[in-house]
């Protein structure tokens, strides 16, 4: 499932080109923070993930 839109990335950055593989090592690293968030919220014995957990 893929975490990110690839045409907003590319509007944020004008001028940018991208390669390829750019957005699923994006993607990965993206989710990655995400379940370290998670994780972070459980350990606080709470079910939201807060701008804290990032």
């Amino acid at each position: 499932m893929a975490l990110i839109v690839k045409n907003a990335v590319k509007k944020s950055v004008k001028g940018m080109r991208f390669s390829g593989d750019f957005f699923k090592a994006l993607d990965k690293k993206v989710g990655e923070v995400v379940n370290e968030a998670a994780k972070r919220a459980k350990s606080n014995k709470r079910a939201t993930c807060r701008p804290c957990d990032l």
